[in-house]
């Protein structure tokens, strides 16, 4: 109150305004009671702020912003910065820069030198469209479903309720900000904000297409640099599902859409390394040094208390090489396990999983689509280089739940091959211990069916994933039985309660020991099935 008193002016023209998040307004922990008082007969910051507003209503007036704005003039032209508070722009940057802005910022602070300090900025919030893959994805999704959404006013004249049937409304909800960043607290991070997000993004969808197509089956493919990279994804869209492949980055598939569900089968994350993870490792370290055998015990560094909702999750810092999606197409060396695999740390034989595939588009008799892709590459035997050819063909029927492909490997080498070929699906399916999640396999019971669940198993040709809560099962057919390898991804992010580790999806990977001569082709054949419980 002091400080409005010293700014303001004889005639009262001055105005001070102060905004902050809900949630800082109680649900962040110790702002309940700073805030409200919790039991204490004194109340809190809140009540202490409206006495004092009270009690100095000679001087101080209480007003609406767009009262304000039509009584007084401005003083002046200003433009708002593109930015967010100041953390954000350290968390936009790459990991390694995030790290050492705050450490700078913190010695910058301990040294006094506030000239300099104010000076020190950090990235732009659409970086974060570049550390994460799948937040421009989902960016460049919701602007190509904002766009089918706002076409409909161009298309059809009339009452706006029957033109949009809502679809702005769930588009207006899919632009909520929350899952299009991580920091601190979550975003992208979160299984169930993305989820949310497009469970509105299909809403709107479906109604736009509605509008457009009618209630007829229907399915198309389109080359479109969806992400913006300047290289063309292809999307297949469909009445049942829609299906984005990415042929610069492995001929995988990045996006699978349940439309009637508005679920998106292969909504994760990849695991990366961030900023804040050094700062879990050293506190670990510390810890250890200190001998400290409370698990629950908080532990000091220079610059802030950290803490942790589990114990150990410093050793579960693994970074991924490649994007988690689906249809990623493996050659793996002898060595290679398990385990190897899932710390993201083998050897791979083939040059397939990163690299560039051609495609063909092939209109289908019934109505449908195929797309073939195919890549000439090669795989690793001891320090030989075998030429490979390597070909995967998709069908999409209209009005289709099912997704057969079809894979062909060619050895083009003069000598015999002989090597592991698997292919790797990441399903996002957001509970991984849930009793209503779970893996099934006929004729089989597991030791333990949870989707976060670990484990091999060979001489398999069906397998499915089920979560009842959302009502669907994916079933997954092979006509040539194989070791199966099911595994969780999990990442290690940070949150205002602490370091947690958060279930992003559920890796399977068939795969197969092939011995092909010179010239020899070998080919297996998948189908997936998608049910409604």
């Amino acid at each position: 109150m002091a400080w409005l008193q010293d700014e303001a002016t004889e005639g009262g023209t001055k105005v001070a305004v102060m905004g902050d998040d809900g949630e800082k307004f109680g649900q962040w922990p110790g702002t309940y009671q700073h805030v409200w008082g919790g039991e204490s007969r004194a109340g809190g910051w809140m009540e202490q702020f409206f006495e004092a507003l009270e009690e100095n209503t000679a001087w101080v007036e209480t007003i609406p912003p767009g009262e304000y704005v039509r009584r007084f003039p401005a003083l002046g032209r200003i433009y708002l910065p593109t930015a967010s508070y100041d953390e954000m722009t350290e968390w936009a940057l790459p990991a390694k820069l995030s790290g050492e802005i705050v450490s700078l910022k913190h010695q910058l602070k301990d040294e006094g030198r506030a000239d300099i300090l104010r000076f020190v900025r950090g990235g732009f919030w659409r970086y974060f469209m570049v550390k994460y893959p799948e937040v421009n994805t989902m960016h460049k999704k919701m602007l190509q479903v904002s766009e089918k959404v706002h076409s409909l006013e161009k298309k059809v004249e009339g009452n706006p309720g029957d033109r949009q049937g809502g679809a702005l409304d769930d588009l207006w909800a899919a632009q909520c900000n929350c899952p299009y960043w991580h920091g601190v607290f979550g975003g992208i991070y979160l299984p169930h904000i993305r989820t949310a997000n497009y469970e509105h993004l299909l809403a709107a969808e479906n109604l736009a297409d509605r509008v457009r197509r009618g209630s007829q089956a229907w399915v198309e493919v389109n080359e479109v640099d969806l992400d913006r990279d300047s290289q063309p994804e292809l999307v297949i869209e469909g009445a049942a599902m829609n299906l984005y492949f990415d042929p610069a980055r492995g001929g995988s598939l990045f996006e699978w859409d349940w439309r009637a569900k508005k679920f998106n089968l292969l909504n994760n994350l990849t695991r990366r390394r961030e900023g804040y993870h050094q700062t879990l490792v050293d506190a670990a370290m510390k810890k250890a040094q200190e001998e400290v055998g409370d698990e629950n015990e908080e532990v000091l560094t220079i610059h802030e208390i950290v803490r942790t909702k589990e114990q150990g999750l410093e050793k579960l810092l693994y970074y991924d090489w490649y994007r988690r999606t689906a249809f990623i197409d493996h050659f793996l060396h002898p060595g290679v396990d398990l385990e190897s695999f899932y710390r993201a740390d083998y050897g791979e034989a083939g040059d397939f999983v990163t690299e560039p595939f051609a495609w063909q588009i092939e209109p289908l008799a019934d109505g449908g689509v195929g797309v073939r892709l195919y890549r000439d590459g090669g795989v690793w035997v001891g320090e030989q280089f075998c030429p490979v050819w390597l070909e995967k063909t998709v069908h999409v029927g209209p009005g289709a739940l099912e997704l057969p492909v079809n894979y062909t490997i060619l050895n083009k080498s003069a000598e015999p091959l002989e090597t592991r070929f698997g292919v790797e699906f990441n399903f996002g399916l957001l509970s991984g211990q849930a009793d209503d999640a779970y893996y099934h396999i006929p004729g089989l019971e597991l030791d333990d069916r949870h989707l976060n669940s670990k484990g091999e198993i060979e001489g398999i040709s069906e397998l499915a994933l089920i979560h009842e809560y959302f009502g669907l099962e994916i079933t997954l057919f092979l006509d040539r039985p194989a070791t199966l390898w099911r595994l969780p991804i999990e990442t290690i992010s940070n949150s205002e309660s602490g370091f947690e580790r958060v279930y992003q999806c559920s890796c399977i990977l068939p795969h197969w020991s092939i011995r092909l001569g010179a010239g020899e082709s070998w080919d297996v054949a998948l189908r997936f099935v998608l049910r409604e419980l």
